[in-house]
């Protein structure tokens, strides 16, 4: 098995991560869970316009966004850097009435989702990553989760 590597890190330097050993190991035990083994990941908060800047620059997108991942994965080893907008789920907590932690787990979790082959861009795909999101905030957030 590799050896397994997740990171957090913040563009801004203002922000910090709460409890990132149990987050840490919720993302693992995720994976795990999933029948795939955890490779190297790289989360990476950061602001609106980095975020919308690394959106214009690789995928030609002109707009903002919560997440960006970059898949590295081979096979069962799932990897990559994911970069993450604080103002982003921030907004988005707001809008659907969320606790901001809440909020950015499920935005973390769907970067790992995304990794693992997971699309979102049909209706049937979004209801089953929904689904999925739902269950793993489960595991870390012990009371029942209010989907978008």
């Amino acid at each position: 098995m590799p050896v397994r590597s997740i990171c957090f890190h913040s563009e801004t330097g203002n922000f910090r991560l709460k409890r990132p050993t149990v987050v840490r190991n919720w993302i693992n035990d995720s994976i795990l869970a999933s029948r795939k083994q955890t490779g190297n990941l790289n989360y990476i908060f950061c602001s609106d316009e980095f975020l919308l800047d690394i959106n214009r620059r690789f995928l030609k997108h002109d707009y903002y966004t919560d997440i960006i991942t970059f898949d590295y994965s081979e096979g069962k080893i799932i990897s990559g850097d994911l970069y993450i907008s604080i103002d982003r789920v921030k907004e988005n907590a707001e809008t659907e009435q969320q606790p901001f932690e809440t909020e950015l787990s499920r935005v973390m979790i769907h970067g790992v989702l995304h990794l693992m082959g997971h699309g979102d861009k049909e209706k049937k795909a979004k209801a089953l990553m929904r689904k999925k999101e739902d269950k793993f905030l489960a595991l870390l957030i012990p009371k029942k989760i209010k989907s978008k």
